[in-house]
């Protein structure tokens, strides 16, 4: 594991954003644990996880034009991102995000901030069913731009309605990589080492039924 990717677990479990437990999704499966990007609402913990975001699409050596952020939790996430690269890496991004209602006046339209071109690269939390992705793409492909990757700060990798996750079925639609700060292996790795067994049984449980 890297040190990026043991930060952003232990940022999120002291945020509460990662939870253990019994927790019931929207696919109706019970999971031992959950995890929601909402909760990093401190200053504090957006520039930590923009680091996050910043070292994985260092890592991935996946060359991109633009980042953009999804409405609503994309927003901050791209602006902590963009700000990473530019003061850890010296790559300064345009950035660009879309409102969820078209603006009727001043500059009108969704789109706000970089215009939206060449190789773009999605920020958002995670994919669950990969509408949100399918959503952008209109406005991407609207804008003549190219999608060049998504990064997300977790892969559940699970099953979808069918043998692929959602993060594989986007991969294999728009032939470009999702790429993810952890995945539910760096969790269940992270509590191995800190000899967890409660949650470990549990979460090796729900990987066996559901995992891919």
């Amino acid at each position: 594991m890297q040190t990026y990717q043991k930060t952003f677990i232990e940022l999120a479990l002291a945020h509460n954003v990662l939870c253990f437990g019994d927790f019931t999704l929207k696919s109706g499966r019970i999971s031992p644990y959950f995890f929601n990007a909402g909760r990093f609402k401190t200053g504090a913990a957006m520039a930590v996880l923009g680091k996050c975001y910043a070292s994985a699409l260092k890592a991935s050596a996946v060359e991109v034009d633009i980042l953009f952020g999804p409405a609503y939790k994309g927003i901050p996430l791209v602006t902590a991102t963009g700000y990473a690269m530019s003061n850890e890496y010296g790559r300064d991004y345009p950035l660009c995000y879309n409102r969820k209602e078209a603006k009727n006046h001043g500059e009108g339209g969704v789109l706000v901030g970089a215009e939206l071109k060449g190789k773009v690269a999605i920020i958002d939390d995670v994919i669950t069913a990969g509408t949100a992705i399918r959503e952008v793409m209109k406005i991407i492909d609207k804008a003549g731009a190219e999608l060049g990757a998504v990064l997300i700060g977790l892969d559940r990798k699970e099953k979808g309605q069918g043998k692929l996750s959602a993060v594989q079925e986007i991969e294999q639609k728009f032939t470009i990589p999702v790429i993810s700060i952890i995945t539910l292996d760096h969790i269940i790795q992270y509590i191995e080492e800190k000899g967890d067994i409660m949650y470990k049984n549990a979460m090796y449980a729900y990987r066996d039924q559901y995992g891919i």
